[in-house]
C-alpha cells in the first residue's frame, strides 16, 4: 500500500476525529497516533472541519459528516484512510475516495445485537403504548384502570415484515420469532416482493441501507399498501421514509402507528410527528450501548492502525483506491 505518512517532524501519523469518543477508543488512538479530536457531541462547523483535517493521514468520521471531494481535498495528499464510525457509509463519497487512493472502513457486526434489541424496544413501546402512557402520567392526567383502558396489541401471532435482511434485519427476525411472531422479509437476496410484504405485515421494520434506490422507499404509495392498523418501525436511515407522506397517513388514520429512531433531516424532527400520540420517537439510539460504541471505536482504531502503521487493508474495508 505504499509508505506510511508521518506526523509533524517525522513522528506518528496525524489522525483527526470529528466527535468525542468513548474513553477506551480515544485511548487506543492516542497510543498510536498524533491525535486531534473535536471533543464534543455537536459537529464542528464545516469551515472549521475543512481546516482541521488539513495534513491528516487518517480521519475518524461519523454518519453526520459529509465526506466528499471537498473534504478529501482539504485533507490533502497525506490522507490515506477514513474510518467511518457507523455501519452505513451513505455519508461518504466512495468514488471520490477511490479516485484519491483513500481507504474507507466502517464498523460492521459489533452493533448488530444492540440495534436489533432497540428495534424490538421501539416496537414494544409502540404496540403496548408505553410512551403514550408515560406522557399521560407526566401530564398528571387523571386515569383509572379499567378493562378497556389504553389497549395495545400483542406480538405473538403477528406478521413482521423485515425490509433488508442483512445482519441487523436477520437478528431482528430471530428476536421477533422468540416473541411468537411470523417473520417474512424482502431484500436484494430474495424473500417476498416488497408490495406483498407491505400488504401482509402487521409490523414493517426497516433495515436497508440508504441508497438512491431506497430513498423514500416508504412513501405515499408504499404506505397505502399497508394495513390500516399496521405499525412501521425505522431504525435504518431516516430518508428511507418520506416523513411528510408518513405524517399524512398517520393523521388520516391509514396507519396504526410509527416508531422512529432516525429522521429524514436528522437531527431535525418533522414537527407534526411530535404531536401524534401513536408515534414513538428516539434520538438515533440504535447502537447506543457502551459495549457497542466501544467496539465501534476500536474497529476504527484498528482500521487506522492497519493502513497507517501496518501497510495493509483492514478486514472492515468498504472502499480502497
Amino acid at each position: 500500500m505504499g509508505g506510511v505518512p508521518a506526523g509533524p517532524g517525522g513522528g506518528r501519523p496525524r489522525v483527526y476525529v470529528t466527535r468525542a469518543l468513548v474513553p477506551r477508543a480515544r485511548d487506543e488512538l492516542a497510543r498510536d497516533f498524533d491525535l486531534a479530536i473535536h471533543d464534543a457531541e455537536a459537529p464542528p462547523p464545516r469551515g472549521e472541519l475543512l481546516a482541521a483535517v488539513r495534513g491528516a493521514a487518517g480521519l475518524v468520521t461519523i454518519l453526520g459528516d459529509r465526506v466528499d471531494a471537498e473534504l478529501l481535498d482539504a485533507a490533502g495528499p497525506a490522507l490515506r484512510v477514513v474510518a467511518n464510525h457507523a455501519v452505513g457509509v451513505d455519508n461518504v463519497d466512495l468514488a471520490a475516495a477511490r479516485a484519491r487512493g483513500v481507504v474507507v472502513a466502517n464498523t460492521p457486526d459489533v452493533l448488530t445485537r444492540a440495534t436489533a434489541e432497540f428495534t424490538l424496544a421501539l416496537l414494544l413501546a409502540l404496540a403496548r403504548r408505553v410512551v403514550e402512557g408515560d406522557r399521560r402520567l407526566r401530564r398528571r392526567e387523571r386515569w383509572q384502570w379499567a378493562p378497556t383502558f389504553m389497549l395495545g396489541a400483542g406480538l405473538s401471532g403477528r406478521t413482521l415484515g423485515v425490509v433488508g435482511r442483512g445482519r441487523i434485519g436477520g437478528e431482528v427476525a430471530r428476536l421477533a420469532e422468540a416473541f411468537g411472531m411470523r417473520v417474512v422479509h424482502a431484500s436484494r437476496g430474495g424473500g417476498l416482493p416488497l408490495d406483498r410484504l407491505l400488504a401482509e405485515s402487521d409490523v414493517v421494520t426497516l433495515h436497508c441501507p440508504l441508497t438512491p434506490e431506497t430513498r423514500h422507499l416508504i412513501g405515499a404509495r408504499a404506505l397505502g399498501l399497508m394495513r390500516p392498523a399496521a405499525l412501521l418501525v425505522n431504525a435504518a436511515r431516516g430518508p428511507v421514509v418520506d416523513e411528510e407522506a408518513l405524517v399524512r397517513a398517520l393523521e388520516a388514520g391509514r396507519l396504526g402507528g410509527a416508531a422512529l429512531d432516525v429522521f429524514e433531516r436528522e437531527p431535525e424532527v418533522h414537527p407534526r410527528l411530535r404531536e401524534l400520540e401513536n408515534v414513538v420517537l428516539a434520538p438515533h439510539l440504535g447502537s447506543a450501548t457502551r459495549e457497542a460504541r466501544e467496539a465501534m471505536g476500536l474497529l476504527c482504531a484498528g482500521a487506522l492502525r492497519a493502513v497507517l502503521l501496518e501497510g495493509r487493508l483492514p478486514p472492515n474495508v468498504v472502499a480502497a483506491g
